[in-house]
């Protein structure tokens, strides 16, 4: 395990984030707190989630179970990287309908309500990366930005990310950041992997020219990169849409899968280590449902992908032929 700025930003993470999605639904509370214990022990100090987690149990669960599990001290709070989100609904049992919280957006209103919620569900203080969830396409900065800027200096918010942001809104933001003379946004949080490299045109160079970590959820493309095929000639279940899907990549996953054991590696441990050799990317988000899988991701760290290797996964997976405008124009 390594610890790293988060971009050019002094604040250091581990190199491997721990995402929580799973944690509440998927994941019992039980297991989630032996999963976030095991995480300290390996030297994990970046935790992710969201407002809006829980799902199925209640917008927020998630956060609860953390919350719950960083009230038993023993020096927990300090030992975290604490990361979550504003702009999904979050509906919650004990409130009646309100537009503002069941709705998505980055008013002044939600940012400033919703942080309080998370605080007080995660049971601390502050948020150490606040990260807008979307892009939110018709609130003017002028509002967002001087929301955080208000948390922050209130003491409840120390750094600013984003998620699932196009290139020029990472551009926008930050230029209207710099305006104001704020620091602007520190991260960027969004969608890649071998199987879905989109985020090469545009979003990687934006990050690298402003200075943001990347930090890359579904790692894994959701499980077809986890050596699906070889789960499903063991007999493992696997739901209808992963099935689609391994159908249509059955080719690419064969050559993937008879690369990743030519080399010695597991495949979801080679689609992480794949990540880690981007110097744009700060730490790829996994989001383990066992103790067993926390452990996989951070052997992943120490695979040095050799070069003619990486030639051969660029070959199976192409992307998009590299950064905008020369992958599509003189």
């Amino acid at each position: 395990m390594k610890h790293k700025r988060l971009g050019r930003h002094g604040v250091l993470v581990s190199n491997i984030c721990l995402g929580t999605m799973n944690f509440g639904w998927h994941t019992s509370e039980e297991d989630s707190f032996k999963i976030m214990d095991r995480a300290l022990e390996l030297g994990i100090n970046f935790f992710d989630t969201a407002d809006v987690y829980g799902w199925t149990k209640q917008h927020g669960y998630t956060e609860e179970i953390i919350g719950r599990w960083l009230a038993q001290g023993g020096g927990r709070r300090d030992a975290v990287v604490l990361a979550t989100k504003v702009y999904n609904p979050v509906e919650r049992k004990a409130n009646l309908p309100e537009v503002n919280s069941d709705g998505r957006s980055l008013s002044a209103y939600k940012i400033m309500k919703h942080c309080e919620g998370s605080l007080k569900r995660l049971q601390t203080d502050r948020i150490d990366l606040y990260q807008m969830h979307h892009i939110d396409n018709d609130c003017p900065w002028d509002e967002a930005w001087q929301s955080f800027d208000t948390l922050i200096k209130q003491g409840k918010v120390v750094y600013v990310g984003s998620s699932n942001f196009a290139g020029w809104n990472i551009a926008t933001a930050c230029q209207e950041a710099s305006k104001r003379g704020l620091l602007g946004l520190v991260s960027e949080q969004s969608v890649y992997n071998l199987d879905n490299r989109m985020l090469e045109l545009e979003v990687i160079p934006a990050c690298r020219h402003y200075g943001l970590g990347l930090i890359p959820w579904s790692p894994l493309a959701g499980g077809i990169l986890a050596g699906a095929l070889q789960k499903q000639i063991d007999g493992r279940r696997a739901e209808k849409d992963v099935l689609k899907q391994l159908e249509s990549k059955r080719v690419q996953l064969e050559k993937y899968e008879t690369l990743c054991k030519e080399i010695g590696h597991p495949p979801s441990e080679v689609a992480l280590a794949w990540l880690l050799h981007n110097p744009v990317v700060t730490a790829p988000i996994v989001g383990p449902r066992t103790v067993e899988q926390l452990e996989s991701a951070v052997r992943a760290t120490s695979i040095q992908l050799e070069e003619d290797t990486l030639k051969q996964l660029d070959a199976i997976f192409p992307g998009p032929g590299g950064e905008a405008p020369t992958a599509y124009s003189w």
